[in-house]
């Protein structure tokens, strides 16, 4: 367990008063606070979780490095091309805000001496976009997204092949009751934590979401991504199923592509089928509204394909016509033949086709549920990082200052503050915790050259070796993710 330096808040009786968060929770000793990450050991505040560091030599099988092993003190000497990096995870926080980040660390890095500055931020402004690969139907844009029946967010735009979610956000944390504050904080940190969460939306599906797995809607685990609209996946295999069928209807709940009629038919002089598709007719080959949506055929709620063909042009048309009717991933489709009075009737495809099924679904990507957290690095963490903290922020809107979460990478969006955001799979596991205000913990470091630290007025009498950092503190190490750039890699090249 990290020690917490003491604090005014020390009472009699054993007890201690944690400043971590706003709560300010009275712990008798042997206890942990409301959030259970800070407890009462001996009459002193300690983190109870360790604090987690990125281990390169973990990866690379070289075994642990000399210094977490915790056997000796540290002596004083620089870390050069140093293998671990200090997280967030752990860290504890800077509330009441005017005190220093917990971990200001430094090493030298190809020569330059850099510097991480380290903490748990405690975030109220924070919320998870949820992306989920399906074309069924979730819910209508708006709609709430509750988990055991408070709303937590809400569905957003429908993006191409996938749905989408806003979930969390102040008002939903704070604005509301005080179930809806906790149910919200709980279902957010479970998502950063990379576990399921079942939720319901209002006019729409039950769905179970899970960072980087599969999304299962109404019960149905999802495979494939769509390789695109109707429209796309009419022009992509155009030529592949030419002289194959007739006429190819790909079934989708927003754009329907009719082959013969669709430019890609036309120009390879396909023989017009007389088909006539019920819907909107937005340009040629392309309805849209053929249907309502659901978790049938391409995202609509059909069963049986042949309810969007309102009729076969006699004039036009002719018996022995191939049919070939196909959704946007392969999953459904179905091969007609016109009889004597132009009715489409079921019959066997030719081997052809199954193979082209096949590769429509090959061009499917795997269907997974992407929880990205959302938050702004107000006030508490930049002013752990410098006296003005408006020159934290300037120095990452210029690229000086590199930051992650949990070690990695996050995009930092345009316009003023720090609003990050960050792909939850791509940190470690157990990352996220809470403070029952209601608001997440979540890691955060800003990494720069020590010169760049210095201009922006930052806490220079805090700064310690990171051996120090390594030495001193009870420790966990894990191995970074493959993906991720390696967090001590800076603007310019040096890493």
């Amino acid at each position: 367990m990290n020690e917490i330096a003491p604090t005014p808040g020390s009472e009699s009786d054993g007890i201690v008063r944690c400043d971590a968060c706003p709560v300010l929770c009275r712990i008798r000793p042997g206890k942990l606070g409301a959030c259970d990450r800070y407890g009462n050991v001996d009459g002193k505040l300690v983190r109870t979780d360790p604090l987690v560091l990125l281990d390169r030599s973990v990866e690379s099988g070289r075994g642990a490095v000399r210094f977490l092993e915790g056997a000796r003190d540290w002596s004083g000497e620089l870390v050069r091309q140093p293998d671990a990096f200090v997280t967030g995870i752990g860290a504890t926080t800077t509330y009441p805000d005017y005190k220093p980040a917990p971990f200001i660390v430094s090493s030298q890095v190809d020569g330059v001496d850099c510097v991480t500055v380290v903490t748990e931020g405690i975030f109220s402004y924070c919320g998870v976009k949820v992306k989920i690969d399906t074309d069924r139907y979730v819910g209508p844009e708006q709609a709430p997204v509750r988990v055991r029946g408070e709303q937590i967010g809400h569905v957003t735009t429908h993006e191409y092949g996938s749905q989408m979610l806003s979930l969390g956000g102040v008002r939903h944390l704070t604005g509301g009751s005080k179930a809806e504050g906790n149910v919200t904080c709980d279902a957010l940190m479970r998502l950063c934590n990379k576990e399921a969460v079942e939720m319901s939306i209002d006019g729409g599906s039950n769905i179970l979401v899970q960072a980087n797995k599969p999304p299962v809607v109404d019960g149905h685990a999802e495979q494939r991504m769509r390789v695109g609209c109707g429209s796309a996946v009419t022009g992509i295999f155009a030529k592949q199923w030419f002289g194959l069928a007739d006429e190819v209807v790909v079934v989708d709940e927003h754009i329907t592509g009719i082959f013969t009629e669709h430019q890609a038919g036309r120009m390879l002089d396909a023989k017009p089928s007389g088909i006539k598709i019920r819907g909107r007719k937005s340009t040629p080959g392309r309805y849209f509204q053929v249907a309502k949506p659901g978790l049938g055929w391409g995202g609509t709620d059909l069963k049986d394909p042949l309810e969007i063909i309102e009729k076969f042009d006699p004039k036009v048309a002719w018996p022995g016509l191939r049919l070939f009717m196909v959704s946007t991933t392969g999953e459904h489709y179905a091969w007609y033949v016109l009889d004597e009075e132009l009715k489409p009737q079921p019959a066997d495809p030719p081997p052809e086709i199954d193979k082209l099924v096949a590769r429509i679904a090959e061009n499917c990507e795997p269907a997974l549920s992407t929880v990205l957290f959302m938050g702004g690095a107000g006030g508490s963490l930049r002013a752990g990082v410098t006296e003005n903290p408006v020159r934290l922020t300037m120095s990452v809107k210029d690229r000086l200052t590199r930051v992650t979460c949990g070690g990695a990478p996050a995009y930092v969006w345009p316009g003023g503050g720090i609003t990050v955001m960050v792909d939850v799979a791509r940190m470690p596991d157990k990352s996220t915790g809470y403070v029952p205000t209601p608001a997440l913990v979540f890691p955060i470091e800003f990494t720069m050259r020590l010169e760049d630290y210095r201009l922006m007025g930052g806490h220079l009498k805090h700064i310690v070796p990171v051996e120090q950092v390594l030495a001193e503190q009870r420790k966990k190490a894990v191995p970074p993710i493959a993906e991720n750039p390696w967090p001590m890699k800076l603007p310019g090249g040096a890493e």
